[in-house]
């Protein structure tokens, strides 16, 4: 009983401060004159990521690579196909242009390129299946080059942006900019240790049924990181803020492997052993999906059949997941 009413508590931390922050977020927005889009990545998507950041750099100080590694890519595959695919059936979203030439593109890349570093089996004379202190440098400088480019083009994207967002409603509107920003903070807050009072007592129900540790870390442990980006998301969608959620999902995802790999591997390389590249391959497919469903259907939107074909993928694979491992 103590178990499940800490679980409740935790998924109530989690709706009120995604709430709140969401709300804070457009807000801040509308005061700064800058698009949803980028509230999403630089406030929303990196701050609902530490939850990774912790397990990651966590797994790291104990050489656990595999942990590390699979915290994010499991994390990254769930951000897109569960929670695009959650946003989008309850609010289907537009893709900008600047998504589509920059932001879904540098993501396939960053998958593409963690791939390539811990594959030796495809590159055994080029990689060593290890995420080592030079690769982290590297990934940093990345995020912080992709992050001030992002910025700067902030502001000659906002008009365009306002047309995919001239809807978003927020409570907290007109208020002082030091009181949305102590409001942010403080939803983050909740909202994070909210995400880890629930994934905390779900892993303890799901181990009192009798479910595999190796089981829970492929799936509960990845979907219960990506909770505050799903909750989140899902309160972006309803009301009408869909880009700041595909802002908060893009940034998430880059952040992961970029930063959150970036700042484990100078803690400790990432050496693996059991990773498994079909894992590697989703996560990659999801990125492209991204991408493919600028074009089909409704173009430059991802509508809600794109939704359901996300949320399908994503139940197919953590079947699959829980069937063969």
């Amino acid at each position: 009983m103590t178990t499940l009413m800490l679980l409740i508590a935790g998924l109530a931390l989690l709706l009120a401060g995604a709430n709140f922050l969401v709300d804070a977020a457009i807000a801040i927005a509308r005061r700064a004159k800058i698009s949803d889009f980028i509230i999403g990545i630089a406030i929303v998507g990196i701050g609902t990521s530490l939850p990774e950041l912790f397990v990651s750099v966590s797994a790291a100080m104990r050489g656990m690579g595999d942990l590390a590694v699979g915290n994010v890519v499991g994390s990254n595959i769930c951000n897109i196909f569960l929670i695009l695919g959650i946003t989008a059936i309850i609010c289907p979203f537009g893709v900008t242009r600047q998504n589509m030439a920059r932001d879904i593109p540098f993501g396939i890349l960053v998958s593409v390129l963690l791939l390539l570093l811990c594959s030796d089996t495809l590159f055994p004379r080029i990689t060593q299946n290890e995420v080592g202190r030079l690769d982290g440098i590297v990934f940093l400088l990345i995020f912080a080059g992709y992050m001030a480019v992002a910025a700067i083009h902030s502001r000659r994207e906002e008009q365009s942006r306002r047309e995919n967002e001239e809807n978003a409603t927020s409570k907290l509107s007109g208020r002082p900019a030091p009181l949305l920003w102590a409001i942010a903070a403080v939803s983050l807050a909740a909202l994070l240790y909210g995400g880890n009072l629930f994934l905390d007592n779900t892993i303890n129900l799901a181990r009192q049924w009798g479910i595999s540790d190796k089981v829970i870390s492929l799936t509960i442990v990845a979907v219960g990181t990506s909770l505050p980006e799903l909750v989140t998301c899902i309160i972006a969608a309803t009301k009408k803020a869909p880009q700041l959620a595909l802002g908060n999902v893009l940034g998430s995802n880059i952040f992961n492997i970029l930063g959150i790999l970036g700042v484990s591997s100078l803690v400790n390389p990432l050496v693996l052993d059991g990773i498994n590249i079909i894992d590697f391959g989703v996560m990659i497919l999801a990125a492209v999906l991204t991408f493919v469903c600028a074009f089909t259907f409704k173009r430059r939107a991802i509508d809600r059949h794109e939704g359901i074909i996300f949320l399908l993928i994503y139940i197919a694979y953590i079947s699959c997941t829980a069937i063969f491992y």
